[in-house]
């Protein structure tokens, strides 16, 4: 398979242009440019030009912000086939977070003048996206609202349920990131995370086995996500 053919394929099947016929997909590959990162290296910073946007062809990356005391509160970890800092390739204005790649990543970079001059040329190619935004900014709807009305228990209660939508086996999920990592997602410290973990468990919600976590009581988590 030639090298533009497996850049098509592989832009078929990633959120924002799942669907689209083969000669929009190829348009599309035409303005990607491919971006490599190291681990730990920065991929943009808070307040740097919005130049454009990204799609995650492999690896992965978060999406954090920082205090002015140097403290970390991530947004969103994004992995193969996710898109992610579109916003401002649209408004035009800066970076409103900062990124850096979990592990060796590689990136397609969509510039934002490129990318405009494409909707204008085909604007069904926007129709797909406009869905994608949707659903996006009511994840960050739901994101505000856990961190800003809920508690711990019903903060991890509600991001284990979610990722149970994402899993392929039901019931059954693994958490590819550090409590660490989890504790700052969710607002909170490592060691409340722990505690929190250990209360789960000891009612019966869920049972834990290293990074797998099997769903016990979906109902219950469900319950104790909606408080």
């Amino acid at each position: 398979m030639s090298q533009p053919s497996q850049q098509r394929d592989f832009l078929a099947n990633t959120q924002l242009w799942r669907g689209l016929p083969d000669e929009q997909l190829d348009a599309i590959a035409t303005i990607a440019i491919a971006k490599s990162y190291h681990k730990g290296e920065v991929i943009f910073v808070e307040g740097d030009d919005g130049s454009g946007f990204f799609v995650v062809k492999s690896g992965r990356v978060k999406v954090f912000k920082l205090s002015a005391e140097g403290k970390e509160q991530i947004l969103e970890f994004f992995g193969v086939g996710e898109h992610f800092a579109e916003v401002p390739a649209f408004d035009g204005e800066c970076f409103p977070a900062s990124a850096t790649a979990l592990e060796k990543t590689e990136l397609l970079f969509f510039g934002r003048d490129a990318f405009l001059e494409l909707l204008e040329k085909q604007p069904k190619i926007a129709i797909n996206m406009l869905a994608v935004f949707a659903r996006h900014l009511r994840r960050f709807a739901r994101l505000i609202e856990d961190l800003s009305l809920k508690e711990v228990p019903g903060r991890l209660a509600a991001y284990l349920l979610y990722l149970n939508a994402r899993s392929e086996h039901p019931n059954h999920i693994e958490l590819d990131i550090t409590k660490t990592q989890l504790a700052s997602l969710l607002g909170t410290i490592p060691e409340t995370l722990s505690r929190v973990f250990a209360k789960l468990s000891q009612e019966g919600l869920i049972s834990i086995h290293g990074s797998r976590i099997r769903l016990l009581n979906p109902e219950g988590l469900r319950i104790l996500s909606e408080r």
